[in-house]
């Protein structure tokens, strides 16, 4: 019954897109030292205890000082990783190179098709993608699903696009945003249910340990995986992760359904005339906000 309740609902909106995100951290100097020096988000307001950093004037990052943080669990639910997107080959190359100038540690590189992409861990070890889209006109597609990959980066073809890679670093360009959230689920049924049936997001992959959905026909606006979380518990409340993280929709009308199937399925939220904050099954917040 709910299943065919999304369906009839038409899923989240084509314009649904995500927004800024909320991080917990145990050291903010360090933290954004690390997120403004480092990777170049400008920092646009700074207290005691938090600290909100963008591009272009516009809010992507919030930082929440947790006292005696400590570092996410390996064997638990909450953030896998949060991903940045950048508007260009050539704005990647630029990250890039900042990053080999600052002698930061990466974790990974891969090559997944729709996108090009670089893994690291903030300093309180949070995991972080940078990322770039190829033209939508290039995803490959077996039988109406978005095909990805994890192959080998093109490292040298990435910088090699950069004009002056001498150059200063002048920081993330206007355009960048939070790409995707990848996250540590229970179980991928349970997460199917809340984010595809529940939520509304469209399925564009499934695995038996991981589950991608997203709105408009994008890649994926979130990851979800068991890989080291199987039947975990959630961190502990003095745990860095993820606070909470924001979906963007068109207009409060696209709020409705989604309360709709929340109300049908029993699940508490609070809503607001702009706004819908929820937990998902594994106490992730989200907060569902209406643009104007």
């Amino acid at each position: 019954m709910l299943q065919d309740q999304v369906k009839q609902a038409n899923i989240l909106p084509a314009e649904t897109r995500m927004g800024p995100a909320t991080l917990k951290v145990a050291n903010l100097a360090r933290a954004v030292d690390f997120y403004h020096r480092v990777l170049g988000l400008a920092v646009l307001e700074q207290a005691q205890t938090t600290a909100t950093l963008g591009v272009g004037g516009q809010p992507l990052l919030r930082l929440d000082t947790v006292e005696g943080g400590q570092r996410q669990p390996d064997f638990s639910t909450g953030l896998y990783h949060l991903a940045i997107r950048l508007p260009s080959r050539a704005d990647l190359g630029r990250v890039l190179l900042n990053l080999a100038r600052s002698q930061y540690p990466l974790s990974g590189f891969s090559d997944h098709l729709v996108s090009e992409a670089v893994y690291l861990n903030d300093p309180d070890g949070n995991g972080l993608e940078l990322y770039r889209d190829r033209p939508r006109a290039e995803w490959p597609y077996k039988n109406g699903m978005i095909q990805m990959a994890t192959d080998p980066l093109d490292v040298e073809g990435i910088i090699a696009t950069v004009p002056d890679p001498d150059a200063p670093f002048t920081g993330m360009p206007a355009g960048t945003d939070i790409g995707h959230v990848h996250l540590r689920a229970g179980d991928i049924p349970t997460a199917e249910r809340f984010y595809n049936q529940i939520l509304g997001f469209d399925i564009v992959a499934r695995l038996p340990s991981a589950l991608f959905v997203s709105a408009g026909g994008y890649h994926h606006h979130l990851g979800l995986n068991t890989w080291q979380s199987r039947n975990a518990p959630q961190p502990p409340a003095n745990s860095v992760g993820l606070g909470n993280y924001t979906i963007f929709v068109p207009g409060a009308e696209a709020l409705d359904p989604i309360a709709a199937r929340l109300d049908t399925a029993s699940i508490k939220y609070e809503r607001s005339a702009d706004e819908l904050s929820v937990d998902d099954p594994w106490g992730n917040h989200v907060r569902i906000v209406a643009e104007k």
